[in-house]
């Protein structure tokens, strides 16, 4: 009876003893599974140029808008509809209207140039992938940015004109308005224009009023930036810092707190986490699903385009328009005849 005891003893220690080790075993792995965040899948040199591309030649304070506001594509839908529903507005109504509006101070700014929104809006896979790589990869998406640029002013196409002014510091090419109160938005064909052929980004959609067909660089109407100036998300609050690698905003590196695009280095616990304790808005996210159903198919989470998309490598020709101000979009030049010219569509006016 006695041994019996010994034994019943012995073989409950080691059952215990096993139990222990096992619950040892399954907490240290799920902690470690915890505490190890998602590598990021970076994306290759080649994707960054197409990624890019399309906005590398813009004047800098409205490459960091794009970069920044890449960050909330559901934003830009919403924003590119409303603007789609209030043609009537112009000026300062649209700037007090837009100011009422929980976006992102980046979609906000953007409202200033309606045919960037647009593009964004309709190349939303684009959009999406720009916003992923600059959450994700700062220091490359710039780098390309300042690489694509290098290229361009190689194959002289990127000098100084009536529209914007052109400086280098270093190896860093710095683009801004001619007139800081007015901003040219430059047209040109984002895969012929480097000089080197760029591989184009899989159904990129050329808008009206950005899109030029040729190797050179056009210029439409200015748009004048005044009537959003005294707004917090207005023009002259922006810029890029490409030594540091980031947007500024407000004079103060810009944190995007968007939950569509999950910036992956400070993933934790399965939620992006945007947060590091600057907050640049009252945070109005309203998660990843998409409102509505976008004109012509699409429903909640659409991440397409309803827009008949070009195939890459195809052009289209030259386009006309006008903007949300109702300033003509049309351009008196195209293609090589537009290297560092002015050229004015709408009867030469730069704005109203």
């Amino acid at each position: 009876m006695k041994l019996s005891k010994q034994v019943l003893t012995l073989l409950l220690c080691c059952f215990l003893a096993r139990f222990t080790a096992q619950a040892e075993y399954f907490g240290t792995t799920g902690q470690s599974n915890e505490q190890s965040p998602t590598p990021p899948a970076q994306q290759s040199l080649q994707e960054l140029q197409q990624l890019v591309a399309p906005i590398a030649l813009y004047p800098d304070a409205l490459v960091a808008q794009i970069l920044a506001a890449s960050t909330y594509p559901t934003e830009i839908v919403e924003a590119d509809r409303w603007m789609q529903s209030h043609t009537n507005l112009k000026g300062e109504e649209l700037a007090k209207e837009v100011d009422k509006q929980p976006w992102d101070p980046s979609v906000k700014a953007l409202t200033q140039f309606p045919s960037v929104l647009e593009s964004m809006d309709k190349n939303l896979s684009w959009t999406s992938s720009l916003g992923d790589a600059y959450a994700n990869q700062q220091q490359d998406v710039t780098d390309a940015v300042q690489a694509m640029r290098q290229q361009v002013h190689k194959a002289g196409h990127l000098n100084s004109n009536e529209q914007e002014k052109v400086t280098t510091q270093g190896n860093t090419i710095i683009i801004e308005p001619a007139n800081p109160e007015v901003v040219y938005v430059p047209a040109y064909d984002p895969w012929l224009v480097y000089g080197e052929p760029i591989v184009a980004y899989p159904g990129w959609y050329p808008v009206p009023g950005i899109f030029v067909a040729g190797e050179g660089i056009g210029f439409g109407i200015g748009f004048g930036v005044g009537f959003f100036g005294g707004y917090g998300w207005g023009w002259h609050h922006w810029g890029c810092d490409w030594h540091g690698h980031t947007v500024i905003y407000n004079h103060n590196t810009y944190i995007s707190h968007s939950r569509t695009i999950v910036n992956r280095n400070n993933f934790n616990r399965g939620r992006g986490n945007f947060n590091h304790g600057n907050s640049n808005r009252g945070n109005s996210n309203r998660g990843n699903a998409f409102r509505g159903s976008r004109p012509g198919g699409g429903g909640p989470g659409f991440h397409g385009s309803s827009a008949p998309h070009f195939q890459p490598g195809t052009r289209s020709g030259a386009f006309s328009g006008f903007d949300h101000g109702g300033n003509a979009r049309g351009f008196s030049s195209r293609g090589r005849s537009s290297f560092g010219g002015s050229s004015h569509g709408g009867g030469g006016g730069r704005h109203r």
